[in-house]
Formats: C-alpha cells, sequence, structure tokens
C-alpha cells in the first residue's frame, strides 16, 4: 500500500532528525507492504526570512491531498516564536481539525531517569493535550499600544464541543490501558470561569465511564506530584496550556525530551494528521549531527498506526526498546556517543 506524506523538516535539528525518521520508516514499511511517496517542503523560519512567510498562502491546500504530515521542528533565533508558530503549526492544526494532541511517555530499560531509584515500569503514561482552543486563542488585542496605558488583552475559549471530544478521547484511551485511569489538569481555584467549566464536563464525561478510575489536580501541584510520584499517572487529559507544559516536564522526567513522540490527530479521519517529535529546533546543537532521532521516529510510529499499520509501529518500538536497553548505539542524552545517523542505522539494522 502506497501512503502519500508530506514532510516538513523545519529549523535546526529538525533538518536532522526527519532524514533519519524517514529511513528507518522506509524500513519498517518494506517488512510491512507499505511504500512511502514522501513529498518535501521548505516550509521555516529559513524560508520566512527569505520570503517574509512560514508557508504559502495556500499551505493547507496543498497539504490537504496528503495522507498524514511529518514534521521535524520549528523555530530559529532571528524570528520570533509566536511567528513560527502562529505562521505554520496553528494553521495545520486548526485547519485540519487535530484537536488531539497525544504525547506518550515512557522510561524504557536502558534510560536513566532523574529521580533518584525510578524503573522503567514506573513510567508508563500519556498526556492528551486538547489542540484547537482553550488558551491559545486568536480573541484579543493590544490597547493604546506604545504608551504609559498600554494593556494587552487575550481571550481563553473552551466549548462544551471541545473539551468533551477530548475527554472522550482520553476515556476511551483510557479503556484500552492496563490501569484503565485518567487524571484531569485544572486550576479551578484560581482560573474562575473557564476552569470550573472544564471541571464540570470532565465529571459529566466521567459518569459514562464508570469502569474508569480518575483523579483531578490542579496544574501546580499536579506539576509536583510528576517529579514526586510518576507512577500515579495513566493518561492525563489538559487543556492547550497545560498538556503542552506536561508533556515537556514528562519526558524530562522519564530520562530525555528527545525520545518524546507526537501527535496532531484528527481522530475522524477528515483530514491528515501530523506526527511530530515533542522536542523542540535545538539551535544549540543544530548542524553538528548529534540530536536524539529517536522522538522523530517514534513519531513516524505512530503515524504509521494512525494509518492502520499497528505491525510497523511495534516493529518500530520493539526496535527502540532493544536498542536503547543494549545501551551501545545512542546519543549523549542517554550517556552515549552515538550520532544522529548511527541511531538511524542501528534501528535500520533491527527491522
Amino acid at each position: 500500500m502506497k501512503r502519500r506524506i508530506a514532510v516538513i523538516p523545519g529549523d535546526g535539528i529538525g533538518k536532522e532528525v526527519v532524514p533519519a525518521g524517514m529511513k528507518v520508516l522506509e524500513a519498517a514499511g518494506r517488512g510491512a507492504g507499505v511504500e512511502f511517496e514522501w513529498t518535501t517542503f521548505d516550509w521555516s523560519c529559513e524560508r520566512f526570512a527569505k520570503q517574509g512567510a512560514m508557508m504559502p498562502a495556500d499551505g493547507i491546500v496543498q497539504l490537504a491531498k496528503f495522507d498524514a504530515i511529518y514534521l521535524g521542528a520549528v523555530g530559529y533565533p532571528g524570528v520570533s516564536d509566536h511567528t513560527s508558530l502562529w505562521g505554520l503549526l496553528i494553521p495545520i492544526r486548526r485547519g485540519f481539525r487535530q484537536y488531539v494532541n497525544l504525547r506518550p511517555v515512557r522510561m524504557l530499560e536502558g534510560m536513566r531517569s532523574p529521580l533518584a531509584g525510578r524503573k522503567p515500569a514506573e513510567i508508563d503514561l500519556v498526556i492528551v493535550r486538547e489542540n484547537n482552543e482553550g488558551e491559545y486563542s486568536e480573541i484579543g488585542g493590544r490597547f493604546n499600544r506604545d504608551t504609559a496605558d498600554e494593556m494587552a488583552v487575550q481571550q481563553a475559549i473552551f466549548t462544551r464541543k471541545g473539551c468533551d471530544r477530548i475527554m472522550r478521547y482520553a476515556f476511551e484511551l483510557a479503556r484500552g490501558r492496563k490501569r484503565k485511569h485518567v487524571t484531569s489538569a485544572t486550576k479551578s481555584n484560581g482560573i474562575s470561569i473557564s476552569m470550573p467549566y472544564w471541571d464540570e464536563r470532565f465529571a459529566a464525561m466521567a459518569k459514562a465511564y464508570p469502569e474508569i478510575r480518575t483523579a483531578q489536580y490542579h496544574i501546580d501541584i499536579l506539576a509536583a506530584h510528576f517529579v514526586q510520584h510518576p507512577d500515579w499517572f495513566d493518561v492525563v487529559v489538559g487543556s492547550n496550556l497545560f498538556g503542552d507544559i506536561l508533556s515537556d516536564l514528562a519526558p524530562a522526567v522519564a530520562g530525555s525530551i528527545g525520545m518524546a513522540p507526537g501527535g496532531n490527530i484528527n481522530p475522524e479521519k477528515e483530514f491528515p494528521s501530523m506526527f511530530e517529535p515533542v522536542h523542540g529546533s535545538a539551535p544549540d546543537i543544530a548542524g553538528k549531527g548529534i540530536a536524539n532521532p529517536i522522538g522523530q521516529i517514534w513519531s513516524g510510529a505512530m503515524m504509521l498506526d494512525h494509518l492502520g499499520h499497528r505491525p510497523a509501529h511495534d516493529r518500530i518500538v520493539g526496535a527502540i526498546e532493544s536498542l536503547v536497553a543494549e545501551g551501545k548505539t545512542v546519543t549523549r542524552d542517554l550517556g552515549g556517543g552515538a550520532s544522529t545517523d548511527e541511531v538511524a542505522r542501528a534501528l535500520v539494522a533491527r527491522l
């Protein structure tokens, strides 16, 4: 089966880890009857610097014909972060209704957590982040700009449809996991309107899933619990902002943010979904060939799973597990000295 994939390497280490990911996906595809037709786009901060836009005006139209989007990283010094995000990622996430941001977090055998004494079985969770509304809205503005009375206002948006669909996804996901537990991230003691509403919708959704155990924590103590008690968590659902923060914290607790995969998913498959690692463009190490490609490769495995190729997904994850457990061919964030390409080639050999 041929799969048409749009490739956006983006910036920084994205240009290094994406080719590594494609190499591993090709190897997995050969063993599963999957053929890839890759189309690469140069949409990036570099493009913005030259042409004044992260992507062309018809970028969403161009991407709509693909089965999925494989993204590296976006962001580079000289281009503001809000320019790079709102010029590329957010239009894609919203244009294609990718309302689920799915970020699995696992500590594998061979990884070393910064938390003393933690074992791999104790850190195995999934963060389900609302990806289309919440705190990341476009509603607001600046008043009395460049005066002593300057003011900035931005509105958070929480709809019943948006809350219910992300929470339902989290509960359905928990149904297929061993622990069958969902935790909600909130801040209803301080954010007095939107967060109590989030809590109400979570309580209503929980009633439809009596077999699923639930918990609810304010985001500040939840962040502390991620560090002190990562073994408490299975599926964690949060708003756009809270899910974003927690999905950087969790893989750091597990041992390396370079390992963390992610997917921007349209569950109904009406539009293409987009798969990217949690890490950023890391300009401090870009061009050195030392970036960990596993987060990118694992994101590709998630893409295969979403497209209906679960065996290929499992083979890639199995290869990652064995490579990390062996510990001979890993990058420096995992205590090794292998290059980005060496890790990719080692995974190809296992496949």
